[in-house]
């Protein structure tokens, strides 16, 4: 299993919507759970961090560049 990493601040394209329509979530606390928020309409979710990594498409450090 590969690990993902991903910082503070960093935006995260996930592989399905949020029901709002917007796929990308900026990431709010890092740890064993991590808290992302919704760029579309600012909703917060904290997942475990093993489900998240399953779930993540792309990493996108800083909004500007990619990894």
């Amino acid at each position: 299993m590969n690990i993902v990493r991903f910082s503070l601040g960093d935006l995260l394209k996930l592989k399905k919507p949020h029901p709002c329509g917007s796929d990308t979530f900026r990431v709010m606390r890092v740890g064993s759970d991590v808290r992302i928020a919704c760029t579309g309409c600012s909703r917060d979710l904290t997942l475990p961090r093993i489900k998240l990594e399953g779930q993540i498409k792309k990493v996108i450090a800083d909004g500007d560049d990619e990894r």
